[in-house]
């Protein structure tokens, strides 16, 4: 379980069930078992790691290539004061994780991480995985923007038989997984490719690349730039099909989710085409 500081909450940890591992970036300057405070411990902490980290580019901040320091250590996080809940354990066990940027550039809000977690932290390498998990959190808020009012609205089902509803949920989640799968491939890359069949059927290939003759155009910009097979030339169609130009900025799980409900709509209606039914 990933989550960010919303899900700092004591009784998550206290009650944690078996095989469950939790990370959550802390929001609060809890009180130790031992008495200290938690972020005078880790402020105190010695650097233990070095890394760079290649920050993209968003609204307010330039892609820059962050310097960062890493700080481990096993801590006991005591119960708080006032809870909602009786019979809680004194303390709970925990490793944090504390991620800082050096000499960020002028004017620019350094990166700073401090993470709670369930997970075993023996050594660097432990530590930078985990912090690697915590950097997925924001593709899984993009699944769940998908989801749900930005995309299929799930939250907005009206079916009180859990069966059906249920059902309808997890196929909504395989399909918002599979538009998140498109937007992770739109960029391509020099390693290998992803295979198209990682979100579409095989027999989906002439449709795409159907599609795909009509949306290039006659600049580079409005062309598929992608090899045949691979998702990255799929997702490319999906954003064409979303209203994505090819000129300015990059598709997101929304432009995806359009082009790919538009995918669907049109193979529906090959479908028909082909059986004769229209």
């Amino acid at each position: 379980m990933i989550a960010d500081r919303e899900s700092d909450i004591f009784e998550a940890f206290a009650l944690r069930s078996e095989g469950v591992e939790l990370l959550v970036r802390a929001a609060h300057d809890r009180a130790l078992a031992d008495g200290q405070a938690l972020f005078t411990r880790a402020d105190a902490m010695s650097a233990m790691g070095r890394a760079e980290l290649e920050l993209p580019a968003k609204p307010g901040r330039r892609r820059r290539t962050a310097r960062l320091e890493l700080r481990f250590m096993r801590a006991s996080l005591a119960q708080p004061k006032s809870g909602l809940r009786a019979n809680l354990p004194k303390s709970v066990a925990v490793n944090i994780i504390d991620v800082r940027e050096v000499d960020p550039p002028s004017g620019e809000a350094p990166i700073h991480w401090r993470l709670l977690t369930t997970h075993e932290i023996e050594n660097e390498a432990q530590a930078w995985q985990v912090v690697g998990l915590y950097r997925q959190r924001w593709a899984i808020e993009q699944l769940f923007r998908t989801l749900k009012s930005g995309g299929f609205d799930i939250e907005g089902l009206q079916i009180e038989d859990s069966t059906p509803r249920n059902r309808l949920i997890t196929a909504t989640l395989i399909a918002a997984v599979c538009i998140q799968q498109l937007v992770h491939a739109r960029d391509g890359g020099l390693g290998p490719l992803r295979p198209l069949t990682d979100a579409f059927e095989p027999g989906d290939v002439p449709l795409l690349e159907a599609c795909c003759a009509q949306l290039e155009g006659k600049t580079e910009r409005q062309k598929n730039p992608h090899p045949k097979g691979s998702l990255a030339r799929a997702a490319w169609v999906c954003a064409r099909l979303g209203g994505w130009t090819g000129y300015y900025g990059k598709p997101g799980p929304i432009v995806m989710f359009e082009g790919w409900l538009e995918f669907q709509a049109i193979k529906r209606g090959a479908n028909l085409l082909a059986r004769g039914d229209v």
